[in-house]
Order: C-alpha cells, then structure tokens, then sequence
C-alpha cells in the first residue's frame, strides 16, 4: 500500500511508525485493562458468593445437635433469595456432610436432583484458611463460578459448604466492558494518529521549506535559500547557501578561463590564416584550410567545455519562448530573400533548465539547418511532458521543414562532428554535433526523424524547470 520502505518520505516513514506504535501500545492496555478487569469482575463477583457461604456457615455453626439433619435445606431465613429456590436457575448451594459413614448432603432447590462437583476434586488448591474458589461444570454443563470450605463444627461434624452461580453474567460483564473499551479506544487511536499527523505536519514545515527554498534555486526564482529556521535546520540551510554560492564561483572562474582560452587562440589562428591568405600556392593553401579547420575544432571543444559547466551550475533556468521567437525574427531576416516562412508553436510557460546561450546554440543551429534545406517552409513546435519514469519535467522542440528529408541510413553520420553530406552548403559540419552534445550534457536528446511534410525532422528533448 505504502510502496517500497526505503523509498518512503520522512514523513511517510514516521506517520506509520507512529501509528504501528500507537496501535500496538493501545492493543496491549486493552488486553491488560481487559485482564484487571476480569480478575475484578471475579473478585467481586467471588465476594458477592461469599456473603452466601458466610450465611450458611453461621446457620451451620449455630444450629443446635438436635436439629433434624434430614432437612432438605436450612432452617427458615437462611438464603432467603429466590434465585435458589428456581430449578436449575443457575444459583446453588449446597451442604456435604464429610465425616459420616456416607456423605449428607442439603441442598438448595434450584440444585433439584443434581449435585455440585468439589473443586478439590478438579485440582483447585486451597487459599489461606481452606477455601477455594473456581471453575467447573454444573447442571446442564454450564459453567459455573464456585466459592466453598470445609467447616468444623465439633461435635456436630465436618461438613463442605459450596455457593456456586453460573459464569453468565461475569460474561455479560465482560462482553459490555470489551465492547465499550473497543469504542473507546478506536476513537483514541483516531485521536492519536490525527494528532501524529498535525504533530508530523507542524514538525516538518521547516523541512518542507527548506525543500522549497532548494526547488526555487534550482527553477532559478532565487539565488540563495531565504527564510528563518529553527536551530536544528539553520546549520543545514547555511551550508546549502555556501555550497551554492562555491558552486557559482566555481562555474564562474572555470567560464572566465574557457573566455581567455578563446580568446587567446583566436588571435594566432587569425593571423595564420590571414599570413597564408596573401601567399600563393599549394602550401598556403594548405595552410589556410588546415588553421580554418583548427579554428573551427577549438570553438568546437571550447563551447563544449563552456556547456558543460554551464550545465552544472545551479539555479540557471531560461524562458523558452522568448528565445525562439528571437531566433526566428533573426533567421527572418537572414532567409528573407527565400521568402522562407517561420511557423511557431507553443512554447508559453515552458522554461529551460540551463542557460540561455546553450538554448540559443541548439536551436539556432536546427533552425539554420532546415532553413539551408527548407523549399517554403520551417515549423517550429514546442510541447512539455514529464517522465514517466523518474517524474521529472521536460519539454520537446520540434523543427521541421519541407525540404528533400534525408535518408535514415544517413541521419547518424550527419550528427558525426565534423561530417558535412553536402559541400554546396556552407558551414564546417559542427552544427548538428554540438546540438547532440549539449543535449547529451543536460541530461536531453537529439534525434532526426522524417517531418510530416515529407522533409527532416530535428526533435530536441531538454529537461524543464
């Protein structure tokens, strides 16, 4: 029901082992209160049986030798309650002569034909004084609750007194009391997993805001974790600030460094070029294409470098929508004497997460591609979805054009750095491989595919914020 353990929330986690605990505390008080409650039942119940046996003991120890000891129950006044006068009512009494040459035995009426057994019999042992109290079979194999003792009267003999009443109502008893202990405590456990979950809510809202404080980072909405929280968690917060505000200086000097980098490279490389432009011959040539060539692979492998520390730098998100409607309105005016149409597409909402100059880099590369192929036409569509798999937001770019399409079997070398299928088109054949690349680097994907149009579809997958 809960899914895996070790995937739980916190919360989640401490919710069920708070009420596990809950209920198994309240399981063993209903069953410890219920056990007391028994053992009180019976004393009281034992009491009640008692006063009976005591009665019968003082008529017994005050009637004198001469009394007819034929007589089928006491004199008159003795257990003058009625329930012993019913047959087979479930209350008895009984009398047994013990030291006669066969046993005497009064009884009460409601006993009728039957007899009580000895609790002696059954293995009871005795209490201090003699007596015993328990459990055994009477008339129409009832259970029955006894209290009896052995009486020396002297002269007039040794007899065993036993007061017996049938387990029913102690039952009934404790079938009620179950029942509303059962109420009871349901409405407690209610009460307590309610009061876990307020207790769980109130205690992690510094936690959740903290969560939130990290998402807002990460969607670029802030530069640092805000708020006050409690002493436990404002270490937590402070150490997420530094390790953020290391990484934005980490991110910032490596950038500053592939910005020398190129910028000290573009220099000689220009000058190569320049020096091999105003000579003549095979060898200037040869020069002049291979320093074009090495001026081409260092941008190349230096905006890869840049993209790749652009990508783990945190808190970068970029608005999709205003970088593609820049991009069209620039390849409008590149395209213009095509007469070239540039379709857009949704878009509203979705933002990237990373930096504007690599959005710009991807799909001003796709745009300018399709727009070298297109015949009238260049759509631009743009879609979020979520993994189903890990949940986490993406967004589609979809560029398509009307052009000649391109064969499947050459949709894998066209991505290949450097690979040109057409040298009438300009270019250095690094456009679609830095595509692939930076989309690799964020963690998307860049496939081509056949556009409805019958052209080349370029589809972009990119992680949203």
């Amino acid at each position: 029901m809960f899914g895996d353990p070790r995937t739980r929330s916190l919360a989640t986690r401490l919710f069920i082992s708070a009420t596990v605990l809950s209920v198994t505390i309240l399981l063993i008080a209903g069953l410890i209160l219920t056990a007391v409650y028994r053992t009180s039942a019976e004393a009281a119940f034992d009491e009640r049986l008692g006063v009976y046996l005591r009665a019968l003991v003082a008529d017994l120890a005050s009637a004198s030798p001469g009394d007819d000891a034929k007589s089928d129950r006491p004199e008159s006044g003795q257990l003058a309650d009625p329930q012993f006068e019913l047959t087979l009512s479930g209350w008895y009494w009984q009398i047994t002569r013990l030291d006669g040459p066969k046993p005497d035995i009064k009884a009460s009426r409601s006993l009728f034909a039957a007899r009580l057994p000895r609790l002696a019999d059954s293995g009871v042992p005795a209490e201090l004084g003699g007596s015993r109290r328990g459990y055994a079979n009477g008339p129409d194999d009832r259970p029955l609750r006894i209290v009896e003792r052995i009486i020396d009267t002297g002269d007039q003999g040794v007899y065993l007194v036993q007061v017996a009443a049938t387990t029913e109502e102690i039952e009934a008893q404790m079938l009620q009391f179950e029942i509303d202990l059962t109420i009871t405590f349901a409405i407690l456990a209610v009460m307590l997993v309610g009061s876990s979950a307020l207790q769980l809510r109130y205690g992690l809202q510094p936690l959740r805001r903290l969560q939130e404080g990290v998402i807002a980072i990460r969607r670029g909405d802030n530069e640092k974790i805000e708020g006050i929280f409690p002493r436990d968690i404002a270490p937590l917060a402070g150490e997420l600030n530094l390790m953020i505000e290391a990484n934005r200086d980490v991110v910032e000097r490596a950038r500053t460094q592939v910005g020398n980098l190129a910028h000290a490279l573009k220099t000689p490389l220009s000058v190569i070029v320049n020096e091999a432009a105003r000579e003549q011959g095979g060898f200037a040539a040869k020069v002049s294409e291979q320093a074009t060539m090495m001026r081409d692979q260092v941008a190349y492998y230096l905006e890869r470098a840049r993209a790749a520390v652009s990508a783990r730098k945190i808190g970068s998100a970029t608005e999709v929508e205003p970088v593609v409607r820049g991009l069209v309105r620039t390849f409008e005016k590149i395209y213009h004497d095509r007469g070239l149409v540039f379709v857009e597409e949704g878009g509203a909402g979705i933002r990237f997460l990373g930096e504007k100059q690599d959005l710009e880099e991807m799909i001003g590369n796709l745009v300018d591609n399709a727009g070298k192929w297109a015949q009238s036409t260049v759509s631009i569509g743009i879609s979020g979805e979520t993994d189903k798999i890990s949940e986490r937001a993406y967004f589609r770019v979809t560029i398509d054009d009307d052009g000649p399409g391109l064969d499947p079997g050459l949709r894998a070398a066209a991505i290949k750095r450097g690979q040109r299928l057409d040298e009438s088109k300009p270019g250095s054949g690094l456009g679609l491989s830095i595509v692939d690349d930076l989309a690799r680097i964020y963690g998307g994907a860049f496939t081509l595919e056949t556009s409805p149009t019958s052209g080349l579809r370029a589809e972009l997958r990119l992680p949203a914020s």
